[in-house]
């Protein structure tokens, strides 16, 4: 699959680099950012895969995260997507910041018009990595993923979803229970329709129940003042009760301030 080079910048003896190509699973044509570390000059690394959230695009974690000094100290390479497909002219998908472009929210849309082109957690998954692999010098059995928001929860469900395909798994301030909250209700009402047991094979606390053993290193760091968690889109207390009764162990760190 060909890749095109949008940009490369030189950052801490390493590379950042954006890429465009050309989706099959998504029918569009798609950007990722892609951290290079120095030690990928010399040999393989490991990755992690980064989700961004609601209304993000791949160069929100670029340029506001400040994660490339600690990328090449550990020589991590690092992958951010984008966080839905673009341009796809689908009728009503840029009304709403919160559904449609910016919000494809990591999963396989099942209803009109949205099931052609929206499919980002095939893409994640399956499509995205083996690109990577192909392409980058990668270690593909050292893959983690981590992610913010609407990312924490594709984070969360891509991992238990998929046993043993992740060493760990990271969230920053994630939505935990998507089939309860309203961001939730209204994405994957869109999505996948109006059948709410549908709407579980996309829920990190309904997933985790039926996880199958403990080994999973699952990390939320979540903000005590942040305006969602006060406003119940988030609900982490929901996914580490879950995570309490079937015995697989969470670190959840609340953070002053958001």
């Amino acid at each position: 699959m060909a890749l095109k080079q949008v940009s490369s910048n030189k950052c801490f003896e390493g590379f950042q680099k954006v890429f465009e190509h050309d989706s099959a699973e998504l029918k569009c044509k798609m950007k990722f950012g892609i951290y290079l570390p120095p030690k990928a000059e010399t040999g393989k690394c490991p990755v992690l895969y980064w989700l961004s959230g609601l209304t993000c695009t791949e160069q929100n974690f670029i340029t506001k995260a400040g994660f490339h000094q600690a990328a090449a100290e550990h020589g991590l390479i690092v992958v951010a997507p984008d966080t839905s497909p673009r341009g796809c002219n689908i009728e009503g998908e840029d009304e709403s910041w919160d559904f449609g472009t910016g919000a494809g929210f990591y999963v396989d849309a099942t209803e009109e018009p949205w099931k052609t082109n929206y499919r980002m957690y095939s893409y994640i998954r399956d499509e995205l990595p083996k690109l990577i692999n192909a392409n980058f010098p990668t270690d593909p059995e050292r893959m983690s993923v981590f992610g913010h928001s609407m990312g924490g929860h594709g984070a969360l469900i891509l991992a238990l979803k998929n046993p043993g395909k992740y060493k760990s798994v990271s969230a920053f301030a994630p939505i935990c229970n998507p089939i309860q909250c309203q961001w939730g209700k209204k994405a994957l009402g869109g999505y996948l329709g109006s059948d709410v047991s549908k709407w579980e094979a996309y829920d990190a606390t309904q997933l985790v129940k039926s996880y199958p053993d403990s080994h999973l290193d699952i990390l939320i760091d979540q903000g005590k003042d942040d305006q969602f968690l006060s406003a119940g889109q988030l609900l982490p207390d929901n996914f580490i009760a879950a995570c309490t009764e079937r015995k697989i162990p969470v670190v959840f760190r609340l953070q002053q301030a958001s």
